[in-house]
């Protein structure tokens, strides 16, 4: 039987599952980068199929004499896709894409990604594949996937009230639709320069501005308060912390170091010269989120532990705009949590004391999810569900 794709196109990655008929990851590979908006459709799906291939050589001869009886690769420098008419390798494929924000993204990417695997696939952005999970799950009839990574977003799903036959070129259905996710609401996902609420540059920025705020406060005082550095070579506490990582001793130099602008890609930080000065700007805020982290729960600084509030509540804000209370009311696009799964990706969501702010806050407002799972591999569940729809579809 053919296998099940799924493809995570991820601004910095792409990353490629291959998974049986039971769901099991028979092969991986990954790739550079696909967010579809930065590339455009010919090099996106150059790195797809490229990445792609590499799976299916990368998969054992043994798996794939059973599961793709009539492929055999021998030469690492042939190409293998789109497959032959009439012999698909996949019984479904799903791709998450980063930089697919809209219907005419779909439109334009499904037909060339259609003839490239043979199959239709199912394409829609990269949060789609953390709503995943909730295929795998009969007790839920929506999911709220969130991102806290670099950026974050959150999009909520229901199961779909109805469904779409859509022509397609190999003229048959597949699990990718019997999938059951429909997008219901997206709050965020603007971009560092407008949003990315709730993630690690929103934690970098924040940091400055409290402890910037607090050196204002501070100046109107009859002696204005000293910053803790801590021990020679041992920063304490979020100041100390952040004066130690830019070389500096006067915390308004930070502002300087902020807003300087990008330096020339041939003077950027390096492992061998890790200046944070030499970071683009954006890198420069996104890349405190550790510093924030150790200071809030190794130091235990009151500070930094707001910083981590603030930021983890602004994300809470917006998962609250998909959610309705848990009795009558609510707007019809939004979901209740007790019915829902809340779906977690992302490097600070995968964060216990992160992601513990975050639940803790929702349940002061009432919402508390039936399940919450963290998917630190978006590409294998997705693989994984695309095979649970299949059975559930031939059943």
């Amino acid at each position: 039987m053919p296998l099940f794709l799924c493809v995570d196109c991820g601004g910095s990655k792409t990353s490629v599952v291959l998974a049986d008929s039971t769901g099991n990851p028979v092969s991986r590979a990954l790739g550079g980068s696909s967010n579809y908006s930065y590339l455009g459709l010919t090099p996106f799906i150059a790195v797809v199929k490229e990445t792609v291939e590499e799976a299916l050589r990368a998969c054992d001869p043994a798996v794939l004499a059973v599961e793709l009886p009539g492929l055999e690769v021998k030469d690492p420098t042939e190409s293998i896709l789109p497959p032959p008419a009439g012999r698909p390798y996949f019984a479904a494929a799903w791709l998450g894409i980063s930089g697919c924000d809209s219907a005419g993204a779909i439109a334009t990417l499904t037909p060339p990604l259609e003839a490239l695997l043979g199959v239709r696939p199912r394409v829609a952005n990269d949060t789609h594949l953390l709503a995943a999970p909730m295929a795998l799950y009969s007790d839920v009839t929506g999911a709220i996937a969130v991102v806290a990574g670099t950026g974050g977003i959150v999009v909520s799903f229901r199961e779909p009230t109805q469904r779409k036959d859509v022509p397609t070129v190999s003229g048959s259905a597949n699990a990718a639709d019997a999938l059951g996710l429909e997008e219901l609401g997206r709050v965020g996902g603007w971009g560092w320069i407008l949003g990315d609420e709730g993630g690690g540059f929103h934690v970098g920025r924040e940091a400055i501005r409290q402890v910037l705020e607090e050196a204002d406060r501070a100046s109107v005082e009859e002696q204005p308060a000293q910053v803790n550095g801590g021990s020679v070579g041992k920063p304490w506490g979020l100041k100390g912390r952040l004066l130690q990582r830019f070389g500096i001793t006067d915390i308004y130099e930070l502002l300087t170091i902020v807003h300087l602008p990008d330096p020339p890609a041939a003077g950027s930080a390096s492992k061998t010269d890790p200046n944070p000065v030499l970071l683009p700007r954006e890198k420069r805020l996104s890349s405190l989120s550790p510093l924030v982290f150790a200071a809030a729960f190794e130091d235990r600084d009151p500070l930094a532990l707001n910083v981590l509030k603030t930021t983890s509540g602004a994300l809470v804000d917006q998962i609250c705009v998909l959610l309705r209370p848990e009795g009558d009311g609510g707007k019809a696009r939004t979901i209740r949590a007790s019915e829902s799964i809340l779906c977690l990706g992302g490097s600070l969501s995968g964060l216990d004391t992160y992601r513990g702010l975050m639940l803790d806050a929702l349940g002061e407002r009432g919402h508390v999810f039936k399940h919450v799972q963290v998917v630190d591999d978006a590409a294998a569940v997705g693989a994984k569900a695309l095979a649970v729809a299949s059975r559930a579809q031939n059943a």
